[in-house]
């Protein structure tokens, strides 16, 4: 017999057994709602499902932002045992429409403010026979107040630890879609080790998340770390959020833990905001892209925040390396966090030695199952225990971690390999860059150079002459991007990876 356990009672339940059902879980656009709020939710959610049909392991995709409809239908599937599968609501329907019927779901729900894309999305997945808005019932969906008084079982399925709990999707910088598939043990999994163990999370923390909940890194921010420990999650559902709006919440909301992505952080501080702003914030943490020193050192200067930078996948459900309270070091993405273990190897997976790069594994208790109908990658991504994460770094003499770029994107000038990662930090030292990107393109002789792509800060107009001379004292000459070009922004993913291929096609 396989011991019970159903992660959406494991979040939610036990706080009201334990008598704080009246502690905030959740506030957003300027509401509260309890843990026993929650709850009710959940279970109205888990009732309409059920009322629908929707049996365990049965997939339900959601299209949903940051909201309580989000919070309620995501752990309402899991309390009966189906499959939520979140994903970008900010997608074209049409690229929606590929990644649900990736996932054979019947049932989408949607978000009222997304419901444009409907149309698109159904064309492309003809397996959808019922649509739930978080707005109002009509011919072509089912509304949120007629979907959750549908049903009266809102009861936990009998589920354990291994049964499948959640896909999310994956695309990195890419553009390849793939579906992670993981089981309920995954969530606490990530509670215990980075939450538990670097953030040191309690009940009275205050979390806010400018990354978003379809994501890994908002999934764990928003909903699976506050709720762990009965803490409060901010969730904003504007997307994509600006520093403005942020600060409003930061100054109103007080966050305790905030959560953001390098080039966010780099927008904060090239705005004008109060440099009292983020006095609540005990730490701030960075995933999605490595956070360059300079980013690091000017923000702590200026808001007194420490930063812990760090690097997670979807594959593991959140941060796996990470910088920590109690050992941090600017440039880096730290040490392995408690319970994960790393290796940086060679071509023939042999550990290297300290300062040579190489590919970064990891094994640790989150790691997914595989990916859904992927199994050629599957193969080649999950080795026994170890993933292969597609990182290149290289580790020093105390453990910490640097990161020199995906695998993928490193290029090879002169017969010397060049990180982009390296010579971006570089690029954004310079007090008139907000953003940079490094990619290889073939000159007119077919030689591969680096070529910088800048987003300058607002108002600066920095010269290639300036430019090249800022890198001439910094990098040596192979290193140097040979070419400039100003663009107004980057391509990036919805959690803020930049988009190489992307630029390589301009």
């Amino acid at each position: 017999m396989h011991e019970h356990f159903n992660v959406s009672e494991w979040l939610v339940d036990r706080h009201i057994e334990a008598g704080n059902g009246d502690r905030i879980a959740i506030r957003s656009e300027g509401e509260s709602f309890t843990y026993a709020e929650i709850l009710g939710r959940v279970e109205a959610a888990a009732a309409g499902l059920r009322a629908l049909g929707v049996r365990c392991e049965e997939r339900v995709a959601m299209v949903m932002l940051d909201s309580v409809e989000f919070v309620a239908m995501f752990l309402g599937a899991l309390r009966i045992g189906a499959v939520p599968v979140p994903m970008n609501p900010l997608l074209p329907g049409r690229d929606l429409g590929v990644i649900v019927a990736d996932s054979r779901a019947r049932v989408v729900a949607i978000s009222a403010a997304r419901e444009q894309s409907l149309a698109e999305l159904r064309a492309g997945a003809h397996e959808v026979e019922v649509v739930i808005s978080s707005g109002v019932s009509s011919d072509a969906q089912l509304g949120w107040v007629d979907f959750i008084g549908a049903g009266s079982d809102g009861s936990v399925a009998a589920t354990w630890a291994e049964s499948p709990g959640f896909w999310l999707c994956t695309s990195g910088s890419t553009g390849q879609p793939k579906l992670a598939m993981h089981r309920h043990a995954d969530i606490p999994a990530t509670c215990e080790t980075y939450a538990n163990q670097v953030l040191g999370i309690a009940a009275d923390d205050i979390c806010f998340s400018v990354g978003p909940m379809f994501h890994a890194y908002g999934l764990g921010n928003s909903l699976t770390f506050p709720f762990s420990v009965g803490a409060t999650a901010v969730l904003e559902p504007t997307r994509p959020p600006t520093p403005q709006l942020v600060v409003d919440i930061v100054t109103s909301e007080r966050p305790t833990l905030f959560f953001c992505i390098p080039t966010f952080y780099a927008a904060l501080l090239a705005s004008d905001v109060a440099d009292d702003t983020f006095s609540s914030v005990r730490f701030g943490v960075s995933a999605a892209e490595a956070l360059p020193t300079e980013t690091f050192e000017r923000f702590r200067k200026r808001f007194g925040v420490t930063i812990l930078d760090g690097i997670g996948s979807t594959e593991q459900l959140h941060i796996y390396l990470s910088n920590a309270p109690t050992g941090f070091r600017a440039g880096t993405s730290g040490r392995a966090v408690p319970g994960y273990e790393v290796r940086v190897v060679d071509e023939s997976d042999n550990d290297q030695s300290v300062d040579v790069p190489g590919q970064l594994l990891v094994r640790g208790p989150s790691v997914a199952t595989g990916y859904w109908c992927r199994s050629d990658t599957t193969r080649a991504t999950f080795e026994g225990e170890w993933m292969r994460t597609g990182d290149l770094y290289a580790v020093d003499t105390d453990g910490f971690h640097t990161y020199l770029g995906r695998v993928d994107d490193m290029l090879r000038v002169g017969g010397e390999w060049v990180s982009p990662a390296e010579v971006e930090g570089v690029l954004i030292e310079h007090p008139d860059v907000l953003e940079a990107a490094i990619v290889g393109l073939p000159d007119d002789q077919n030689v591969t150079r680096p070529v910088a792509f800048v987003v300058a800060i607002g108002g600066a107009t920095p010269s290639v002459d300036d430019l090249t001379e800022h890198c001439r004292s910094r990098l040596a000459g192979y290193k140097r991007p040979k070419v400039y070009r100003m663009v107004n922004e980057l391509p990036k993913t919805a959690t803020g990876k930049i988009q190489r291929f992307k630029l390589r096609a301009l």
